[in-house]
């Protein structure tokens, strides 16, 4: 039973971290869209990511399913506790949906404008959501007997959960630009690298503020000493995908940032296991890897299941990213 609860941490991690990956240059891209100076480079922009972002959204969905169904009562408290902020989120990936639709359907510049606008605050409301979320979850919330979030929306809003936010988005920012200087042509790909370094050190004069504050308050347990390696991978190929920006080489800039992102949601989860939702009021009432999951046969069950539709997950993203894998031209004006 223990090493099938274990397992269903390491899985739901893994898709979390899937998402985090894909959806963070969909996020990223969204972001730098505020920033590009001609309509053609923003289409460019959405086309780049045009055939990708529905397709890594599904591993969001995923990683809930398979929340709810391994360990109902964390999903039960997670989702009532942040229920607000769930709902921005939704909101914010709704508008970016609707806004890739729709903004070339009408040829008029307010009607586009207006849905480029919604396109990048779709994509950075999420961003920092997340982060915030994370950032909660660190520090443990407040928890009655049951599991039930006793908090309220604004003490979810403090200022270590504030600063895991604007992490977040700094994180897909760089993440963002780096996919856009390997994906678009010309002039837009040399800007996006700039951007990328802007990005870069962005994310690591808020991260290491926050690291170490996190450090201090949240890191704790058997494996305190795994956490604080992962966090070292991560400033390695951190610094790595600097260097190879620098160095005029977007893929192995991007492909290093995924490492970045990887080695960031493998610390988190190193932080926290056993622990899921930790509880500030009374450890006795967290909810656990042990104490929250799904029974034996569910678990069992669900990984036969995902033994075979996650091999299909990987490889239709493999797929879907060899066949776009060229580069997006930037249209006229």
């Amino acid at each position: 039973m223990e090493a099938l609860q274990i397992i269903w941490f390491l899985l739901i991690g893994i898709l979390v971290i899937g998402y985090a990956v894909l959806d963070g240059f969909d996020l990223g891209v969204g972001f730098w869209h505020l920033f590009a100076k001609k309509k053609g480079e923003r289409t460019a922009f959405i086309h780049s990511i045009e055939p990708f972002w529905d397709g890594n959204e599904v591993w969001l969905l995923t990683a809930g399913g398979a929340l709810f169904a391994a360990f109902p009562p964390v999903y039960a408290t997670v989702f009532s506790g942040f229920y607000l902020a769930m709902m921005l989120v939704l909101l914010g990936l709704i508008f970016r949906a609707v806004a890739i639709e729709f903004r070339n359907k009408v040829e008029n510049a307010k009607w586009v404008k207006a849905w480029d606008f919604a396109f990048a605050i779709g994509s950075v409301l999420p961003s920092i959501l997340y982060g915030v979320a994370i950032g909660n979850i660190l520090q443990g919330l407040e928890l009655d007997a049951i599991g039930d979030y006793t908090g309220g929306f604004f003490a979810l809003l403090n200022p270590f959960a504030i600063f895991c936010g604007i992490v977040g988005l700094a994180m897909f920012a760089h993440h963002g630009a780096l996919y856009l200087s390997m994906k678009v042509e010309g002039e837009a790909a040399v800007r996006a690298g700039k951007w990328a370094e802007k990005a870069w050190y962005a994310f690591l004069f808020t991260f290491m503020p926050t690291l170490a504050f996190g450090v201090k308050f949240c890191i704790s347990g058997d494996y305190r000493l795994v956490c604080m390696a992962l966090i070292v991978l991560a400033l390695i190929t951190n610094f790595a995908a600097f260097a190879f920006n620098k160095k005029g080489h977007p893929k192995a800039a991007f492909l290093a940032s995924c490492g970045t992102i990887a080695m960031v949601m493998l610390a988190v989860a190193a932080a926290l296991f056993p622990n899921i939702v930790p509880c500030t009021n009374n450890p006795d009432w967290g909810l656990t890897v042990f104490n929250a999951s799904s029974s034996q046969r569910t678990l069992a069950w669900m990984l036969g299941i995902a033994l075979v539709g996650m091999p299909l997950v990987l490889g239709y993203t493999a797929f879907i990213h060899r066949v776009f894998r060229d580069k997006v031209k930037v249209p006229k004006d």
